[in-house]
């Protein structure tokens, strides 16, 4: 199963959106607190090629977006793939 890490800023509900897309298909999903101003956001951007809004949501280390992004790969049926699923 692929790795899948996003960071994610309390109260968003970008990422709460994100995160239950994940939970529906019952993949772990390891959660990285990015609030604004933390390390873990700048590292967020640094990762993204400067992509400043959360969720930023990474699947075997590559980037693939944010929220809309994880959607339409979800509708497109490419994310069944990334995900090895």
């Amino acid at each position: 199963m692929a790795k899948i890490e996003i960071y994610t800023q309390p109260g968003c509900p970008f990422c709460q959106r994100a995160l239950m897309l994940f939970q529906a298909k019952d993949v772990a999903v390891h959660e990285i607190n990015a609030p604004k101003g933390s390390k873990e956001r700048e590292e967020a951007i640094e990762r993204s090629g400067g992509k400043t809004t959360v969720p930023q949501i990474f699947i075997d280390g590559k980037g693939i977006g944010g929220c809309d992004d994880l959607m339409a790969l979800n509708q497109s049926g490419e994310l069944q793939k990334l995900l090895n699923i």
